[in-house]
């Protein structure tokens, strides 16, 4: 049996978008890159993944339209980041929706805490992924904030090409 299907030509649109977002790594690689995590020695070290998977993951993601690489200089040499496109970025409804499932439904481990995604346009926490709960306002990448207690840290969404 195989681990895999194409459904790339399949009619159901739900089969399709899975054949492009069915691996997990797919979707946490856009949300590092959606966070601002665009080198690929920054995507390693923060999924912990191997280079041989990430490197083909990327590939992947290129393929399918939901990256594309920008120059950057780095010790005098040309390097190649990563950043989402408007089709990468029109995941974050999914990438929220999943947060906030993952927070009504399953156990916090020890040590967790609550994570806080915040419209900055109003300010307010919103419990919603497409739209804020406070204001009613479309969410979009530039305007969020996702706030991870347990690192200490709140990264602020970046818009697709940036």
């Amino acid at each position: 049996m195989a681990l895999r299907s194409d459904w790339s030509t399949e009619l159901c649109p739900v089969r399709r978008s899975l054949d492009v977002l069915g691996d997990p790594w797919i979707l946490l690689i856009v949300r590092d890159v959606l966070h601002g995590t665009g080198r690929f020695e920054q995507l390693r070290d923060n999924l912990g993944i191997s280079e041989a998977v990430l490197s083909r993951r990327l590939r992947t993601m290129r393929e399918a339209g939901l990256l594309t690489t920008v120059d950057y200089e780095r010790g005098g040499r040309t390097r190649q980041r990563y950043v989402a496109t408007d089709a990468a970025a029109d995941l974050l409804p999914l990438l929220q929706q999943l947060a906030i499932w993952g927070e009504r439904h399953t156990t916090e481990p020890d040590g967790g805490a609550h994570m806080t995604l915040r419209h900055e346009t109003c300010g307010h926490e919103t419990t919603q992924a497409e739209t804020c709960s406070a204001c009613g306002e479309p969410l979009r990448p530039e305007d969020m904030t996702w706030v991870k207690p347990w690192l200490a840290a709140e990264h602020r969404l970046r818009p697709a090409g940036g």
